[in-house]
């Protein structure tokens, strides 16, 4: 019996090129397509169809969605930390693929495990630190592999396929796309080039501006500590949620953004994305947790959900750091309980509202209005507060050095 290698497949010309290698080096090829939302019914049969016609001896599918809400989008919101400032880490979604594939190899013992990332990006890191993680099989990345045989491999790839008899669609000849409920990332082609990008073919969850509704959105999102939990007072599940705020926010262009950093194998890595619901989502979370939390806490929390961040994005989503981070975070948020309204004419959005019977106000102490302080009080709070800054300063005025005061 020829070795069982179980492949984390999407349809798109990576995994579909990697079912025909590792065909042709000898593997029993089982498919495993983990739908992590952004995927119709259609499109997951049509997945399926594909893997089979290109000779995958099976085909499994597994609903993916529930966990990256779980694992990533709750934590993620409460800390809120975007990577680099800009990246909603929208790639989280390659822990939750490894994870599953992982358990379907070890269900069926597997001889080995493959994927589709390239030798230049960051999934491949993701992708095998995962594996290594939950994994003691072989890991097998023919996209990788490729880099080493043909000096343009994604024209290898098509027209390997196309020789084979199989189609390629035709966005993935220009793109390469990765879509799940938090979003759409698109790089290559001109976005690789630092060009602007092809605005009609590089929009798949925001409308362009001609297209924006006239009249304003408004939103209400109900948050139990630090959760979102119902939209418009309407409860539901985690990525249903997330799913309507992306048509919702999607439909007034909201969250569409170019992002360019340093990736994790030190490469200048560009994208354009969109994540019209994760950008409504942040938006309302922060301004409760603002309200909700002390001073020490909003002040520090920030430190926390940036390593908390850089840590997923590098692949590192199985280092304890990481959960011991997160425990923090998840610990911030016993308060932050309420309802926010967001609202958008479009482009952008705010948080117009906000309430919560934890916000952190004293009724007669209002910023700008009253104070239940007196101005005497106030006075010797500043002289206080800044009597080390003032003295420094005083001193420096006189022209004495420090040492020359002392002498």
């Amino acid at each position: 019996m020829p070795e069982t290698i179980v492949l984390a497949f999407s349809g798109g010309l990576d995994t579909s090129y990697c079912v025909l290698d590792l065909i042709n080096r000898g593997f029993r090829v089982v498919t495993l397509f983990v739908n992590t939302g952004g995927v119709s019914p259609e499109r997951a049969e049509w997945i399926k169809r594909r893997a089979l016609d290109l000779g995958a001896a099976e085909h499994h599918a597994v609903d993916g969605a529930p966990a990256l809400w779980d694992e990533f989008v709750v934590p993620f919101v409460m800390g809120g930390a975007l990577y680099g400032g800009q990246y909603p880490l929208l790639c989280s979604d390659r822990t939750v693929i490894a994870a599953e594939t992982a358990r379907l190899a070890a269900s069926i013992n597997a001889d080995a495990i493959a994927h589709g990332c390239t030798a230049m990006g960051n999934d491949q890191v993701r992708f095998d630190l995962a594996l290594r993680s939950l994994s003691r099989l072989p890991i097998i990345a023919p996209i990788r592999e490729l880099l080493s045989t043909a000096t343009l491999p994604r024209e290898h790839e098509i027209a390997s396929l196309e020789h084979a008899g199989f189609t390629v669609e035709p966005d993935a000849s220009r793109y390469s796309i990765n879509e799940n409920i938090l979003g759409v990332t698109m790089s290559g082609s001109e976005i690789d080039d630092f060009e602007a990008p092809d605005d009609a073919q590089t929009r798949r969850m925001t409308a362009p501006r001609d297209r924006w509704p006239a009249s304003p959105l408004t939103v209400s999102l109900t948050f139990v500590q630090g959760a979102l939990t119902a939209l418009d007072h309407e409860r539901g599940a985690g990525p249903a949620l997330l799913a309507a705020l992306n048509e919702r926010f999607g439909a007034y262009g909201v969250g569409r953004n170019i992002y360019t950093g340093d990736t994790v194998i030190g490469l200048k890595g560009r994208i354009v994305f969109e994540a019209p619901g994760l950008t409504a989502l942040r938006t309302g979370h922060r301004a409760l947790a603002e309200t909700t939390l002390t001073k020490s806490q909003a002040s520090f929390a920030p430190m926390i959900a940036s390593k908390w961040s850089e840590l997923v994005y590098a692949g590192l989503y199985h280092d304890p750091l990481r959960a011991d981070l997160e425990r923090f975070i998840r610990s911030t948020q016993g308060r932050v309980t309420g309802e926010v309204l967001v609202r958008t004419d479009g482009g952008a959005c705010q948080a117009v509202a906000v309430r919560s019977p934890n916000t952190l106000t004293n009724p007669d102490a209002i910023y700008a209005q009253s104070a239940d302080w007196t101005a005497a009080e106030s006075e010797g709070f500043i002289k206080l507060f800044g009597l080390s800054s003032a003295t420094w300063a005083s001193r420096a005025a006189t022209g004495l050095s420090a040492v020359e005061t002392v002498s």
